[in-house]
């Protein structure tokens, strides 16, 4: 991992991030690697390494694995506010062929999924942001738990910002899980997901079509639709931009890519004072082509190194520049 050069601003918004943190467990070509990821906790991961104020909300286990995941949200600058506790840490096994990863995850019982509605909450006070998604949303107790925090945000003022980041494959009800999502977006600032998840909660329409539900149905002041190598498309209340891919230039796998890219147009939205639905509206097409841009750069990065590993503000500004 490169080292965080960026020095956190206090005087700047603060992001509360939670969700899964886990260990993935790589196979890639027989090789096998134990490396921290799961989603909320990689795009609090790479907001920190921009230099963003970061507090990362949900518990983590006390065993030597929730060891090394603390050690990787220190080493990014980020705050552990959640606390440690006495369960296991959630394992994925990822399998990755031509560069591209699957999943097998085993959460019964562990660290992220013992959550309170008030714990949660506490942890929001000073909080601008608020953003998770991906496996904290998929079932149990603690999936409606993080549905009422969302909800609670959204009313306080805060921006919420949803990543469905959807795994088809390991949700045992699926009609219960599109329905959660739906009644989430309702009350959301911004939705990050990929053609692929558009795809899973619309399986009977186009891709066109159910972006336009969508957008229809979310609160949504900005909806970003990344579509792999065919970039990625902005929907805003006035504009609908689609930027290229960002090249490559020398693929290793493309864990943690949607995260970074995630983690990235927060931080740009931040320096563009647009954490807030008024001034998204508000936004010129050339800032939203920008906020792709940046995203699309920091997400190329990341696929040219092992796993996720976000780059730092600085390495993302010589390369946009």
């Amino acid at each position: 991992m490169p080292e965080n050069s960026n020095q956190q601003d206090k005087n700047s918004p603060l992001f509360a991030i939670g969700g899964e943190n886990l260990i993935d467990h790589v196979t890639n070509d027989g090789q096998v690697t134990a490396k921290v990821g799961g989603s909320p906790f990689n795009v609090a991961m790479g907001l920190g390494r921009q230099g963003a104020y970061v507090r990362y909300i949900s518990p983590i286990s006390k065993d030597p694995w929730g060891g090394k995941l603390v050690a990787g949200l220190e080493d990014a600058g980020v705050n552990l506010t959640g606390l440690r506790v006495n369960l296991p840490t959630t394992m994925a096994r990822v399998e990755i062929k031509d560069g591209i990863p699957s999943y097998r995850f085993e959460r019964e019982g562990t660290a992220e999924r013992d959550i309170t509605f008030g714990g949660l909450v506490d942890q929001l006070t000073e909080a601008s942001a608020l953003h998770t998604g991906s496996l904290t949303l998929t079932k149990g107790d603690d999936a409606g738990i993080w549905e009422r925090v969302l909800a609670y945000a959204f009313d306080a003022g805060l921006f919420v910002s949803l990543d469905p980041n959807v795994r088809m494959s390991v949700i045992e009800d699926i009609q219960n899980y599109r329905e959660r999502i739906f009644r989430i977006v309702q009350k959301v600032s911004m939705i990050k997901l990929s053609d692929e998840d558009l795809a899973d909660l619309y399986p009977d329409q186009s891709l066109d079509d159910a972006l336009c539900e969508l957008s229809q149905h979310s609160s949504a002041a900005l909806i970003v639709l990344t579509m792999g190598p065919l970039g990625a498309l902005a929907i805003t209340k006035h504009h609908r931009v689609q930027v290229d891919a960002a090249p490559v230039e020398n693929l290793m796998d493309a864990i943690g890519a949607g995260d970074t890219f995630a983690a990235t147009l927060l931080m740009s939205l931040a320096e563009m004072d647009c954490l807030c639905s008024e001034r998204i509206n508000a936004a010129t097409e050339d800032e939203v082509r920008s906020l792709l841009t940046q995203a699309s750069v920091a997400a190329a990065i990341n696929c040219g190194r092992e796993g996720c590993d976000p780059p730092t503000r600085a390495e993302l500004m010589e390369t946009v520049l």
